[in-house]
């Protein structure tokens, strides 16, 4: 089981920045991932971006590419999701999501632990 808890959403304007975290409770072995997701009102959860072990390898949605950044601690339990540039159509509940291996690294329900997400708003 791995508890994933994520924190550092909030109120920004746009154009602001914020960074989110996702810490984990354990850490896995073998290949595995982390993916962000995030969920509008009335829409469907969506890809954002994600980060897997051992190899680095980062994953980014056409949306945000250029404007957020995955990105790990050493120790591989923290992931961090910073994001830049923000507008308004980012706004959304944010999820963290772990799983082993990395094919099909955008789809959900690939997904087998969630975190309870973190709210981004951001004002026009």
């Amino acid at each position: 089981q791995v508890q994933l808890v994520e924190s550092g959403g909030g109120l920004v304007q746009a154009g602001g920045s914020l960074r989110l975290s996702c810490a984990a409770s354990r850490r896995t072995f073998g290949d595995y991932t982390i993916g962000w997701f995030r969920q509008a009102p009335g829409k469907e959860r969506d890809f954002v971006a994600a980060i897997n072990w051992p190899y680095a390898n980062r994953y980014y949605a056409d949306s945000v590419k250029g404007r957020f950044t995955v990105s790990r601690d050493n120790a591989g339990n923290t992931v961090y999701l910073q994001m830049n540039s923000l507008r308004a159509e980012d706004t959304a509940v944010y999820y963290c999501a772990a799983r082993d291996g990395y094919t099909s690294y955008g789809q959900p329900n690939k997904y087998d632990y969630w975190g309870q997400g973190t709210q981004v708003t951001v004002s026009s």
